[in-house]
């Protein structure tokens, strides 16, 4: 009878733990809402079922909440229609004014300073400006006080990069907060923007890359986080700004809901350690954009033993989803404090698009909304970024750009080759030479338009409206390919049409001795840049090269014709995290284009590569050695049997 009985309470006891467990997954996706939805403004992630939350503990067990304050209202009933006059950004676009500060000033707002007047949002003219920003991370004592144009608040957005900074010096009215870490109860969704809790030392461009290393552990950032297991690894202060010091070997970590955990947060994004949120008090950063059911879950505090047991029976492949997810969050909007900056001005120029703005899609998918301007397209289908994503393949057709400077002469052979492509469109020739074009033109097959330049290299990369493709063969008039280089390329672009397929290449590289970034012109296995005077790439990239680099950047160019190479590979580098693609070519090419493939590099072109590393903040170029050849390519074997018969004539 005792045996009966020991084996009946074994059976219940294993029936109670399965039912248990089968009860745990549910609970978890309970937590993690859908995607967002259109139009809505997407705050945290909210327990959906509470009966089911109180199903795991007795009545009258779970703890009683700490009483909440009454909600403060900033601006009475303020919402976007009716505290923002959109009018004021209609006729001279969105620019953005600062205020100066008018005393001392902190690091933080040097760094917000140096941010916005390198964006191309800057104006200098409070009467041209759609939005002004007052910044109110001051020392202490040197709060600012009511601006001279404050009316009423109207289109105006304080910034509060910090929990400590100048507060109740003046009544906010109409004026949008973008606040570090807000609390739920004072955000205002879809008026306010939340920001992320940002370290003093956090950079002004560029930042530290993502530190996504392979390992399953669970990381608690205080002791009472992880209750059930001694091994968690503990976080030493808030003065810890290096992620690798606390997580470096963590898949989950456990983040409180104080406010104050604002910055243990940034730095899981930065370890590629998936944050599980025990229900937090404080609004997730860019979350009216952002949608973070894909980098991040959020729990119940007061189950921390069904939340270990949830995670352990995550699969590895949602696992590894949400850590590259991470990674990609952390490199696009919050590694630095302008793509910080350019991230919050960019959610207030969506909301004045209405529904030109960003889709969600480009928001949350690399290269992300910063990249992916919304002045040239909102489909997915015409960047070059989305074509695999959405099964998708560009057109097969190209237009040939040729420029034609100072020195260049009417590139007549260089026509008929292009022009004998069976995949060219149109050719368009940029006459940028001081004497008048040539009165007439070979006559060809497709299309001939001569657009008169403004006699500079840059002037190359303009968006031009008359190019109807969205591949672009870019060519010098001292350029020489064959039809078949040409037809070869082009179809090696379409299987790659985020990337630059090019035909001559150049290396970068850290010189030691100088401690700078150097390149070189000579041949060699391994390259990380393509000359623009021989290469395919997708139109949308004039657009990013006009309206997305700084402007010293384009006088960098302007100054030094070799840096226009550089600028435009470092360019889609950013974007694509990738290198550009080799394809063969003939020795001649080896003396094409002397003006912009200068023999001995002058020190303006040498120092070039350093300066524009220094305006990117850090080193985007990818170095490759892969050369993508035809079939038969060079093979012991009949020519008639070969595609590309012109690859190998002398």
């Amino acid at each position: 009878m005792q045996s009966w009985r020991r084996k009946s309470l074994w059976l219940a006891l294993l029936a109670s733990w399965l039912l248990g467990l089968l009860g745990i997954l549910p609970l978890l996706r309970l937590a993690v809402p859908t995607g967002p939805r259109a139009g809505a403004p997407q705050g945290w992630p909210r327990w959906l079922d509470a009966e089911l939350l109180q199903s795991f503990l007795q009545p009258g067990a779970l703890p009683e909440d700490v009483p909440q304050l009454p909600r403060v209202p900033r601006g009475g009933s303020c919402d976007w229609g009716a505290c923002f006059d959109t009018s004021k950004c209609r006729s001279g676009g969105f620019k953005v004014f600062v205020y100066p500060a008018a005393g001392p000033i902190s690091e933080m707002q040097q760094k917000i300073l140096a941010s916005i007047e390198g964006s191309r949002y800057h104006t200098v003219s409070p009467t041209e400006a759609c939005l002004h920003l007052l910044s109110l991370d001051a020392p202490a004592g040197a709060c600012s006080l009511v601006p001279p144009k404050w009316n009423g608040g109207q289109n105006h957005l304080v910034l509060r990069l910090h929990p400590a900074s100048c507060s109740g010096t003046f009544q906010l009215g109409q004026a949008m907060v973008a606040e570090a870490s807000p609390t739920v109860d004072t955000f205002r969704p879809g008026f306010d923007v939340a920001l992320p809790l940002l370290p003093e030392a956090h950079p002004v461009r560029g930042g530290a890359p993502g530190q996504l290393r392979q390992h399953r552990r669970v990381a608690g950032t205080d002791s009472s986080a992880c209750p059930w297991d001694g091994h968690c690894e503990q976080d030493h202060g808030p003065e810890q700004t290096h992620p690798g010091a606390a997580l470096p070997n963590a898949t989950f970590c456990l983040i409180p809901g104080h406010r104050a955990d604002g910055l243990r947060f940034l730095q899981a994004l930065q370890a590629g350690c998936v944050p599980v949120l025990l229900s937090p008090r404080w609004e997730l950063p860019f979350s009216e954009v952002i949608d973070w059911t894909k980098a991040a879950i959020v729990a119940d505090e007061r189950l921390p033993l069904q939340v270990l047991a949830a995670l352990r029976e995550m699969p590895p492949t949602r696992v590894l989803a949400l850590r590259q997810q991470t990674q990609f969050l952390w490199d696009t909007y919050f590694s630095s404090m302008e793509k910080v900056i350019r991230t919050t001005l960019e959610i207030i120029q969506d909301r004045i698009l209405g529904a030109s703005a960003h889709p969600s899609l480009l928001w949350n998918s690399p290269p992300g909304a910063l990249l992916a301007l919304p002045a040239f397209s909102t489909s997915p289908l015409d960047f070059p970024f989305y074509h695999l994503q959405q099964g998708s393949r560009p057109a097969g057709r190209f237009s040939a750009l040729i420029w034609v400077g100072a020195t260049g002469q009417p590139p007549l052979k260089l026509i008929q080759a292009v022009a004998g492509s069976q995949h060219c469109a149109q050719i368009l020739v940029l006459w940028s030479n001081d004497k008048p074009p040539p009165p007439s033109w070979p006559e060809t097959a497709v299309p001939l338009l001569v657009i008169e330049g403004h006699r500079k290299v840059s002037d190359r990369f303009l968006p031009y409206s008359a190019i109807s493709t969205d591949a672009i063969l870019s060519l010098d008039a001292h350029s020489s390919l064959s039809t078949s280089e040409v037809d070869f390329a082009f179809v090696v672009w379409q299987s790659f049409p985020e990337r630059m397929v090019g035909f001559l290449t150049w290396s970068h590289f850290w010189d030691e001795a100088q401690g700078r970034w150097g390149y070189t012109t000579e041949r060699a296995n391994e390259f990380s840049m393509v000359l623009t005077s021989a290469a395919f790439y997708h139109r949308y990239y004039h657009t990013l090269f006009t309206h997305s680099l700084p402007t010293a950047l384009r006088r960098l160019a302007e100054a030094a014709p070799p840096c226009v190479d550089v600028l435009m590979n470092f360019l889609v580098a950013a974007a694509t995290k990738l290198p550009p693609i080799k394809v063969p070519y003939r020795r001649r090419h080896e003396d094409a284009s002397p003006s912009r493939v200068p023999g001995g590099l002058g020190p303006a072109a040498r120092d070039c590569i350093d300066r524009v590393a220094a305006g990117f903040g850090h080193m985007p170029l990818v170095s490759s050695r892969l050369r993508l050849d035809p079939v038969l390519f060079k093979d012991p074997v009949s020519v008639l049997r070969k595609k590309y018969r012109g690859l190998e004539k002398p």
